[in-house]
């Protein structure tokens, strides 16, 4: 087991290296020029370029092989070496030795610096990552948690009216979209009926526990139930599943009550595909639940990728994209190393 975990955390690093040298090169490969959103906008061509000095950009005046695919790769040899060892910007030398007051050092693993926001993409990226973990937590939390007892009670009550209505009931939740839910829910629920305050980030140290889940309650609503729909439908199709299996009908035949088999064998072989839609969904709302962030006014990875798309940010947006593709990874590890907990067969294979 661990040589196969070390294997995959190498395969994983891989996989990050590769996608963020083709990140480089295909912004690079944008006729926009990200230096001018640096500069602003009545810029001139001498400040543009000093703008691109200091972003350790590739002049534009070059063919397109240096502009397009030799700058974008010296880039990222510099951004892979201050993921390791950290950088200082400016990123021309001869800029940092003619202003050495003017120097901010990134220390590692760092991920760039933000010439718009003048700011360390580590900083508000650490300030951003903690408000989209708390609402993909308590998003997480909720849509596991009843989308597969919704869904157990749906596989034991098949084909009755409680199945029926479970189901169309998860049917119309998912035809609803995320910012009609979450629209609905800031304006109705939390203005205009006033069931429960406008929410608002709240840190877990400046309000406490109960302040923060509170304050989360509507975003993670909105989010859950998108996907508990999905995992309601999910979970009825594989405990009916494994209730047809040769194993369950020798449990019942060896007179194991019918609680004990439907959950501790049938639920448990369900769990297995259910941990890995489980884990990748966790993964992409951590890349940034966009929508729902935009609604509710939190200011967390999605927003911060709106903001930095807007102003066309390249630190900010690879930053971002290589967060999100490191959620992804990392999800798929923890779930293939849950399957040998939940699964007996997969510790036998």
């Amino acid at each position: 087991m661990l040589a196969y975990v070390i294997r995959r955390i190498f395969i994983g690093v891989i996989m990050l290296l590769v996608m963020s040298l083709v990140t480089f090169v295909l912004f690079f490969a944008s006729p926009v020029d990200p230096a001018q959103f640096a500069c602003g906008k009545n810029c001139s061509p001498e400040l543009r370029e000093q703008a691109r000095k200091s972003l350790g950009y590739p002049p534009r005046n070059q063919g397109v092989w240096e502009s397009n695919i030799k700058g974008p790769a010296n880039m990222w040899a510099d951004f892979t070496k201050g993921i390791v060892a950290g950088r200082d910007f400016p990123a021309d030398k001869e800029m940092r030795e003619a202003a050495p007051q003017n120097v901010v050092h990134c220390s590692a693993p760092c991920l760039g610096y933000s010439q718009y926001s003048v700011k360390t993409v580590n900083t508000m990226v650490s300030a951003a990552f903690p408000i989209t973990f708390s609402i993909a937590l308590a998003a997480v939390i909720l849509w596991v948690l009843f989308g597969v007892l919704i869904g157990v009670l749906a596989a034991v009550t098949k084909g009755s009216f409680i199945d029926r209505g479970i189901v169309g009931l998860s049917l119309f939740a998912y035809a609803f979209p995320a910012f009609f839910i979450g629209t609905f829910l800031l304006r109705y629920v939390a203005i205009k009926w006033g069931l429960v305050s406008v929410p608002s980030y709240t840190p877990i140290a400046s309000g406490g526990p109960a302040k923060w889940a509170f304050n989360l309650m509507l975003p993670a609503i909105t989010l859950a139930l998108l996907y508990m729909a999905s995992y309601v439908r999910m979970t009825r199709a594989f405990v009916l599943e494994s209730l047809t299996e040769d194993y369950v009908r020798t449990a019942r035949a060896k007179g194991v009550s019918g609680r004990v088999v439907l959950f501790k064998h049938a639920l448990r072989a369900a769990l297995t595909p259910l941990v890995t839609m489980a884990g990748l969904d966790f993964a992409s709302v951590l890349g940034g639940a966009i929508i729902t962030e935009s609604i509710f006014n939190f200011n967390g990875l999605g927003k911060l990728a709106v903001s930095a798309n807007n102003n066309y940010d390249l630190p900010v947006m690879i930053g971002i994209v290589l967060m999100a593709g490191a959620f992804v990874i990392l999800a798929n590890i923890i779930v293939d190393i849950l399957y040998a907990f939940i699964d007996p067969r997969v510790r036998v294979g």
